[in-house]
């Protein structure tokens, strides 16, 4: 892709519509808008125009707005017309313009020519694909919020924290024949803690607008036959998964996207965990343990006809990854009631046979993914995002401790620079031309 050429491509849906709009951007939009308009439309004002085929005979009429660079959306001219929605009409318009020398444009070229000169970041243009595919109304603040820069203002302001932390440090490295000892003093210390503190927030509201945009993966796991398949089913609302009273139906993994409000939801069901000597049930259990590695939840379904054992659940649940977040989901409640609980466990009761409960499973689903929470610190984020964060806490982490074990300015100098090489992946400050290529890639044409 050049930013030479000019470029062109319908930024409405395909298909029929009341308008339908195309967008030109470059270096010849005003030879184009002359062509087809007969002269260039008056900046940021909509006229309604006559649009020319190449023997000047009307193809349409409806409106233009030119947007001279650098004041526009690309920071390079840019010629809309917006016209009737037919797909016909559209098409026409588009050959019109390719005829004057635009191509068609890639899927997430305008929006990457924005980030390239200079009139949004990468975390910004990020937010305009996530703002179109939001799939609730706090999956749209999260990703306006992006979009308004205010997650490239967090980011900032850690690089303007780390870089202040690393003159601390350079200058003990500097000056070594000073009498103060730099890396002995409690500033140095104050600054890293504020700066670890920042970090986490920053982290922790990216993580929930992770959560936002692309849901959340939860896992079903539990002993056979406590109603695992039927949970499954009561989410989807269709029976996905077969149910039966013997134990061991399910013996591969089952998976169901549904949603609650609007809110993307990935159900994973799992074979039961229990010993077994049969070779197929054995790998489905492997299965289950992979699977609830990977999730952002596991539900941990207990039968509470049966399951009275305290201890033996505590045993059950030490064999679960230790980083995922559980809740005991007590099923069955429609025959009895649960005998055995956990102190500081998240726990609900429901019948999947009856639906009892399930509307509660609903909420404490929704306000682990942040659905009911509207927090000014919840950033619409993605998965690389999440990872050069985590980064930046394990290098800060990494410099505090250098310093409070060995006071080694050197490690810890270099640990800061990392970090502040990885907060600038995040806004496109350090970023390569595969990951670009890779991010722009998944936009929408005309976007």
């Amino acid at each position: 892709m050049s930013s030479a050429d000019t470029i062109a491509a319908i930024a409405t849906p395909s298909g029929r519509g009341g308008i339908g709009v195309l967008r030109i951007s470059g270096p010849s939009v005003r030879k184009i808008a002359t062509e087809i308009l007969g002269d260039v439309p008056p900046p940021r004002q909509a006229s309604l125009r006559t649009f020319l085929d190449l023997n000047n005979e009307p193809l349409d009429q409806g409106l233009a707005i030119f947007f001279p660079g650098p004041a526009s959306l690309t920071g390079e001219d840019i010629l809309e017309l917006h016209a009737h929605g037919g797909p016909v009409l559209m098409d026409l318009l588009l050959a019109r313009a390719l005829e004057l020398g635009a191509r068609l444009a890639q899927p997430g070229e305008f929006s990457q020519r924005a980030f390239l000169n200079d009139k949004v970041d990468l975390a910004q243009a990020e937010a305009i694909a996530d703002l179109i595919d939001s799939g609730s109304r706090q999956a749209v603040r999260a990703a306006l919020r992006s979009l308004q820069g205010e997650f490239s203002e967090r980011t900032h302001l850690l690089t303007q924290q780390i870089v202040e932390a690393r003159m601390h440090v350079e200058a003990a490295i500097d000056f070594p024949e000073e009498e103060i000892d730099f890396l002995a003093d409690r500033e140095l210390h104050a600054r890293l803690n504020r700066l670890q503190q920042l970090v986490a927030e920053t982290l922790a509201g990216a993580q929930q607008g992770a959560l936002l945009r692309d849901g959340m993966t939860v896992v079903i796991a539990g002993k056979p036959n406590a109603g695992k398949s039927s949970l499954l089913n009561a989410l989807a609302g269709y029976e996905a998964a077969i149910v039966t009273p013997v134990p061991g139906t399910t013996r591969d993994v089952l998976r169901e996207r549904i949603a609650i409000d609007g809110m993307p939801l990935h159900v994973v069901d799992t074979a039961g965990l229990r010993d077994t000597k049969d070779v197929v049930e054995s790998e489905g259990i492997k299965r289950a343990h992979r699977e609830m590695a990977k999730a952002d939840r596991i539900l941990y379904v207990i039968d509470s006809v049966v399951d009275h054992d305290a201890e033996g659940l505590k045993t059950e649940l030490a064999s679960l990854p230790p980083d995922v977040p559980v809740t005991l989901v007590y099923n069955k409640v429609d025959l009895a009631q649960p005998t055995v609980s956990l102190r500081d466990a998240a726990t609900l009761s429901l019948s999947a046979r009856t639906g009892a409960g399930l509307r509660d499973l609903h909420q404490h689903l929704k306000s682990c993914m942040g659905l009911q929470e509207s927090s000014a610190t919840t950033f619409s984020a993605r998965r690389r995002h999440l990872d050069a964060l985590r980064r930046v806490r394990q290098r800060v982490d990494a410099a505090l401790q250098l310093l409070s074990e060995r006071k080694a300015g050197e490690l810890m100098a270099e640990e800061l620079r990392l970090a502040q090489r990885d907060v600038g992946e995040i806004t496109g400050e350090y970023t390569s031309d595969d990951l670009l290529g890779e991010i722009f890639s998944k936009f929408c044409i005309g976007k």
